[in-house]
């Protein structure tokens, strides 16, 4: 009982804050990037204590991260030129020079943990800024909208994959990392989150805020790309964890785990959203 209040204390925190957080573009870039530099450093922390002969420089590794970040968001509010990238791509030679001289046991897999973490983590978060920031013919503006849905959808099929894996969960979806899950809980959340997108496309339409023009079908397409990505992120995350030897990737939300256990599936459903609404244009 103790540990629900815990969890359920966190959670309307953490959503209470996310939702907040995109209400303003400088709060939202300045949480995030907090949050980019928080969870590479704990998957650098996580990689260096389990994985034998493996030391990932953490100090350069996140600061270079949170740099891409804040470049995005410059870049993408038209606040910045595209040479606001150079000191990133100057940071991610020199970790790669330095193992030239730095004599470590195993620099292929510094090599490659170090651009894991750039990557899987560093990468998608800085992505959020290309859904933040958008041109409307007359300018750069901001929106909170389609940022937020990404949190708001996968919010929503946990929910909805919890109850209905609950109450109809049969068939496992992937065993071998991930046993609660089931394929009956993963479709029911998927349902449930393509309704709520249509519903937010009614809503958005009725009130003249669809910012995107996109369609009830586009905009259910989108929640479908988010849940499919999110449970990817999810097992990713899953896998990694099951991979180095650990139940979580850390305790620093009080009933939730880490930063990884957080926005695991956050990492994969925002950059397949960005490539989704992109594809929409072009075709």
């Amino acid at each position: 009982m103790k540990n629900f209040i815990v969890r359920t204390i966190t959670a309307v925190f953490f959503v209470a804050a996310i939702v907040t957080c995109f209400l303003d573009p400088k709060a939202m870039v300045l949480l995030f990037a907090l949050v980019t530099g928080m969870t590479i450093w704990e998957f650098s922390g996580l990689v260096n204590e389990t994985r034998k002969a493996v030391t990932i420089n953490r100090f350069i590794t996140t600061v270079a991260g949170v740099f891409l970040f804040f470049a995005m968001a410059g870049y993408n509010s038209g606040l910045a030129p595209s040479s606001v990238f150079i000191p990133y791509l100057v940071s991610i030679i020199y970790l790669m020079v330095a193992e030239l001289y730095l004599k470590a046991e195993d620099p292929i897999h510094d090599w490659a943990y170090t651009m894991m973490s750039q990557l899987y983590i560093a990468l998608p978060f800085s992505l959020l800024n290309v859904l933040a920031f958008r041109s409307d013919g007359t300018g750069i503006c901001y929106t909170y909208l389609t940022p937020l849905c990404v949190f708001v959808f996968l919010w929503i099929n946990d929910a909805g994959a919890y109850i209905c894996g609950s109450l109809l969960g049969r068939h496992k979806l992937f065993p071998r990392i991930s046993p609660g899950k089931s394929w009956e809980g993963s479709i029911g959340g998927a349902i449930l989150v393509m309704a709520a997108a249509v519903l937010l496309w009614h809503i958005t339409e009725q009130h003249g805020v669809n910012e995107l023009g996109l369609s009830a079908v586009e905009w259910a397409g989108l929640g479908l790309v988010i849940v499919v990505f999110g449970t990817w992120g999810d097992l990713i995350e899953s896998l990694f964890k099951r991979t180095i030897g650990i139940k979580d990737s850390g305790n620093i939300l009080p009933g939730h785990g880490g930063m990884l256990d957080r926005f695991d599936s956050t990492l994969m459903a925002v950059p397949a959203a960005v490539v989704y609404l992109y594809t929409l244009q072009l075709f």
